[in-house]
C-alpha cells in the first residue's frame, strides 16, 4: 500500500503577508514574554509577584473588554480600509507600549503601559483574522491557518529563547527596544505591500479597500 503526501504550501499575497505580521510581531514579544516578570520585580520601586499578577491581569481584561467593540464596530463598515487603519494602529501602539517598558521605573507606569498593550493588542485581535479570513484561499482554509499557527509558533518559540540570552547578554532594555522594532517592521510590512495598502489612485467614489467577505459568510 502506498501513501502519496502532496503538500502545496503555495499561497496568496495578502496571506502570506498576514502571516509575515502575525509572525515577525509574535517573535518581538515573544523576546518580553520570558523576562517581563523578572525585569518588573527587580528593576520597579516596591514591585512584588502581586504586581506581576496585576499587570498581567490589566492587560488580558481591558484587551479582552476592548476586542469585542472594536470587532461590532468594524462589522457595521463595508470594506476593507477601515479595518486597516485599525491595525496598523494597533501595531504602532504594540511598538510603543514595548519600547515604553524599558522606561518603566513606578507600579503606577507598568499599569498605565499594560493599559496601552491591551488597547493595542485590542486593535490587532479584532482586525488582523478579519481581513485575514477573508483572503484564505479556496480549499485551503485550515491549511492556511495552520501555515500561520506554525509559523507563529516557531518564531515565538526561538524569540523565548533568545530574549533571555539578549536580557543576559546586553540588559532588558535592549530586548524591549528590539521587541519594539520588531513590531515596528510588522507594520511597515502593511505600509509597503503596494497591492494591499496602496492600491493606487482612485477616484473620490471608489472605494480604496473592497469587501472580500464571501457571499455565504455569517448567513
Amino acid at each position: 500500500m502506498k501513501i502519496r503526501i502532496n503538500v502545496d504550501l503555495k499561497t496568496n499575497r495578502v496571506v502570506r503577508n498576514f502571516i509575515l505580521v502575525d509572525l515577525v510581531l509574535l517573535a518581538g514579544w515573544g523576546l518580553i514574554e520570558p523576562i517581563l516578570a523578572l525585569y518588573v520585580v527587580g528593576n520597579v520601586a516596591g514591585a512584588t509577584v502581586v504586581t506581576v499578577g496585576t499587570a498581567a491581569g490589566i492587560y488580558w481584561i481591558f484587551k479582552s473588554m476592548l476586542q469585542i467593540p472594536i470587532a461590532k464596530y468594524l462589522d457595521r463598515t463595508s470594506g476593507e480600509e477601515d479595518d486597516l487603519r485599525f491595525l496598523i494602529a494597533g501595531l504602532l501602539l504594540a511598538a510603543f507600549s514595548a519600547f515604553a517598558f524599558s522606561l518603566v521605573t513606578k507600579i503606577w507606569q507598568l499599569y498605565v503601559v499594560q493599559l496601552i498593550h491591551a488597547v493595542a493588542f485590542g486593535l490587532y485581535a479584532a482586525t488582523w483574522p478579519a481581513i485575514f479570513s477573508r483572503h484564505l484561499d479556496k480549499g485551503k482554509v485550515s491549511f492556511d491557518w495552520a501555515l500561520d499557527s506554525t509559523a507563529v509558533g516557531i518564531s515565538a518559540g526561538l524569540s523565548g529563547f533568545f530574549g533571555g540570552v539578549i536580557a543576559n547578554w546586553l540588559g532588558f532594555k535592549a530586548v524591549f527596544v528590539l521587541a519594539a522594532l520588531f513590531t515596528l517592521l510588522s507594520a511597515f510590512v502593511l505600509i509597503l505591500s503596494p497591492n494591499l495598502v496602496m492600491p493606487g489612485k482612485k477616484s473620490s467614489s471608489e472605494p480604496s479597500f473592497k469587501d472580500h467577505t464571501p457571499a455565504n459568510i455569517g448567513r
